[in-house]
């Protein structure tokens, strides 16, 4: 493949990355984050003094920017399965009610937060364990143009954050939660998190974070994954499968590459 690839698109072997996932202890994507707490990912930042990192590169998509890096980690930034899915949450922000306040949980690089901004978002959360995904995604968002105050990036344990939310006053018009199949990052408050055992108590603790009227769009790369129907109903939670929707062409030929739906409180 290495030969062959970069005589079929000619490039230059130079510019061929190869990237190989292995078996590493859980939570890996986070054993080299500092333990320090991000107070101001975002403040300071604006297109002009924006410095790429090692190894990385912009890519456009949607009419918006974004930092990718293929030369370090396994995952570049950006997930390419969900694009469709990205541009539907920009839709879906232009038609939130007021006051449009957008929550990312499980952010990542915040691609989410960038296209939901760009629908309207007047306020949005970004929310992730990692302070390099955060710092990154507070560039994302600085690159276009998204840098006023109420654009909050939050270092936390998203499972424990939400549990303390659902308990206060604050409320989101739009969620997106992505969260990942397995985890048992040293960084969380539970041993372990697993998709398939603990998606109904984290659906209902989102779901009690819904604005009246408002939508989380939940996504899972879990192949086989079995929503538990039954419980979500008896805790008011309706879940709407749209993923033939959000499977772009690309990956029709296997249509399992992630399951989303839309939650809304009964």
């Amino acid at each position: 493949a290495l030969i062959i690839i970069p005589a079929v698109l000619d490039i230059s072997a130079q510019d061929l990355h190869l990237r190989m996932r292995t078996k590493s202890r859980g939570g890996s994507q986070y054993s080299h984050e500092s333990v320090n707490e991000l107070s101001a990912a975002g403040k300071g930042l604006g297109r002009d003094n924006l410095g790429l990192q090692p190894g990385s590169h912009l890519v456009d998509e949607g009419g918006l920017t974004f930092e990718i890096n293929l030369s370090s980690g396994l995952d570049s930034g950006l997930f390419l399965d969900t694009r469709l899915l990205r541009e539907q949450l920009r839709e879906m922000m232009k038609q939130a009610p007021e006051p449009k306040r957008f929550l990312n949980l499980f952010a990542y690089t915040g691609s989410a937060s960038c296209f939901a901004a760009d629908g309207g978002a007047r306020n949005t959360t970004t929310v992730d364990l990692s302070h390099s995904y955060l710092e990154w995604a507070a560039r994302n968002m600085a690159r276009n143009g998204f840098v006023v105050p109420e654009h909050n990036y939050i270092r936390a344990d998203v499972l424990t954050w939400v549990d303390e939310q659902r308990h206060s006053s604050h409320h989101w018009d739009l969620i997106y939660l992505d969260p990942p199949t397995f985890s048992n990052s040293s960084k969380m408050a539970s041993s372990s998190f697993d998709i398939q055992r603990d998606h109904v108590e984290l659906l209902i603790d989102v779901s009690r974070l819904l604005a009246p009227q408002a939508l989380c769009i939940f996504c899972c790369n879990l192949r086989g994954f079995k929503p538990d129907l039954s419980s979500l109903e008896t805790a008011g939670v309706e879940l709407e499968d749209i993923s033939s929707t959000t499977i772009p062409d690309d990956f029709s030929r296997n249509s399992r590459i992630h399951h989303c739906y839309i939650l809304r409180r009964t």
